[in-house]
């Protein structure tokens, strides 16, 4: 279940990123029309669709890239304000001019965990192995 919702999210992300980008803007801000991207938000969206499509289709979450996950979760957890501010910075060309709702926060805290737990705990248990029969 959760392999198809990634694969069906990644295909969205790819097809429609700007769609998205403005319902997030919506419910994020309080001021969305003021929002700004940067030229290569909308790519970078796709990519990231990509991303989530070949992770579903694998089918497990790759070993180089726990770490890097969970550090980045880590940080939106502890630090969500500054992080808050650097992906606004990176992602909007006028990022002073954004009022950011106040659940935005909290928020962060939430998907920060959840990064962490993927990284760390998704996919490195074993299934059992079936008994030979015989045996």
């Amino acid at each position: 279940m959760l392999r198809a919702v990634s694969a069906g999210w990644g295909l969205l992300s790819v097809l429609a990123p700007g769609r998205i980008l403005d319902a997030a803007e919506s419910l994020a801000f309080e001021n969305p029309e003021m929002g700004h991207p940067r030229g290569w938000t909308l790519p970078a969206a796709r990519l990231e669709g990509l991303a989530l499509i070949a992770l579903a289709v694998r089918g497990s979450f790759p070993a180089p890239l726990r770490a890097p996950v969970a550090l980045i979760g880590f940080m939106f957890a502890a630090i969500p304000r500054q992080m808050l501010s650097y992906c606004l910075e990176l992602t909007y060309e006028n990022p002073d001019e954004l009022e950011v709702k106040s659940w935005v926060i909290p928020a962060m805290r939430v998907v920060g965990v959840i990064y962490v737990v993927v990284a760390l705990f998704v996919g490195t248990v074993d299934a059992p192995e079936d008994a030979e029969v015989g045996s």
